[in-house]
């Protein structure tokens, strides 16, 4: 591949394998680790790509596998959140309204495990079976990774951006 072309591919790429990363990984090296390596492995391998259609979703994909990799050396998924120690809370909300980046920015606060099934199920639209495989461990693991997260997200949520609205009289 030409070097312009590269560089073409990089520029429009990079923000979005970068914010892909991101909801995976919480080292700022790390992330960027990745999506270097992701971007290796997309020029070397451009070859094997079937339809130039699907280019982005392929790329996505190697970057969340490359994640998923980092993650597995670290993070023991059969951990929950009960078993976890208590993490940091968000600050109150400025404003009510919840945006897509509020709830991504939320996804912080879940461990490791229950963020990255949470991501692989609900962002990037993986069945439990496929996390199961990708992550090695079961079904009935990632359900209750998913569970927990949708619950502990609901707490955020309710404690960041509704509370303030409770406690001036308004309710939802």
């Amino acid at each position: 591949m030409h070097r312009d072309a590269q560089r073409q591919v990089y520029d429009l790429m990079a923000p979005k394998l970068y914010y892909t990363c991101k909801r995976y990984l919480k080292s700022e090296e790390e992330i960027e680790e990745v999506v270097a390596d992701a971007f290796y492995t997309i020029f070397t391998k451009l070859d094997q790509l079937k339809e130039t259609k699907a280019f982005e979703a392929w790329a996505r994909k190697i970057a969340v596998n490359l994640c998923l990799l980092s993650l597995k050396r670290n993070v023991n998924f059969n951990i929950y959140i009960e078993d976890m120690g208590r993490k940091d809370e968000p600050q109150q909300a400025q404003s009510a309204g919840l945006e897509e980046e509020d709830l991504l920015h939320l996804l912080t606060y879940l461990p490791e495990g229950c963020r990255t099934v949470f991501n692989l199920f609900a962002i990037e639209g993986y069945s439990h079976k496929e996390i199961a495989a990708m992550l090695h461990i079961s079904e009935g693991t990632s359900k209750s990774q998913l569970n927990a997260s949708r619950s502990k997200l609901k707490e955020l949520v309710n404690d960041v951006y509704y509370q303030n609205e409770n406690s001036h009289g308004k309710s939802r």
